[in-house]
């Protein structure tokens, strides 16, 4: 899976992301609601949270949103949401491009420009949240945004293994609790 941003000039960049997703799940039927849990870290911060949405990809964009709440002062507004196949045959993979725009509430510099985050896997789910990490990883980027992340505090650590930033997959602190996203989902 490759996930990449472009900058509000629209030049893609390279930076090490400022979140990542940790882990993800999602319940999805024809006659259920849809719910998605998730846990973002960023350095020795973690969120995490679970809710329901209207498909498995809103309700993981829904997850992310109630997550990050605190990081952002506010939900992204969803600008365009696209998904495609970049090939054909049951191995393809699909590509999703996430915009997104500043929380309605964000003042001053916070509240303007828009980001878009890129993906593609064969899991398109996986494309699609991992897009959406992007576009809100790039809004993060902007100095106005800087230490927001840290600033929000966190509910649990996170260790991210520094030789495997690029991979960016967290190690759990047992001593912090166990996640049990069954439990989510029975609610």
């Amino acid at each position: 899976m490759s996930a990449s941003t472009t900058n509000a000039s629209g030049q893609p960049t390279e930076e090490t992301p400022t979140l990542h997703l940790a882990r993800w799940t999602v319940t999805s039927g024809s006659n259920v609601n849809s719910r998605g849990a998730v846990v973002i870290a960023a350095g020795d911060h973690q969120w995490e949270a679970a809710t329901e949405g209207n498909g498995a990809v809103d309700a993981l964009f829904r997850a992310i949103d109630r997550a990050l709440a605190d990081v952002l002062t506010g939900h992204p507004r969803l600008l365009a949401y696209d998904v495609h196949a970049v090939a054909e045959g049951p191995d393809a993979e699909g590509r999703a491009t996430v915009s997104i725009a500043p929380p309605s509430g964000a003042e001053g510099a916070r509240g303007s420009g828009s980001y878009t985050g890129e993906s593609t896997s064969t899991n398109i789910i996986a494309a699609s949240i991992d897009a959406y990490v992007a576009a809100i990883n790039l809004l993060l980027a902007e100095e106005h945004w800087a230490g927001a992340t840290d600033d929000a505090g966190n509910r649990k650590r996170a260790r991210v293994a520094a030789n495997d930033a690029k991979a960016r997959r967290a190690e759990l602190d047992e001593e912090a609790g166990r996640i049990d996203t069954t439990e989510w989902f029975n609610q």
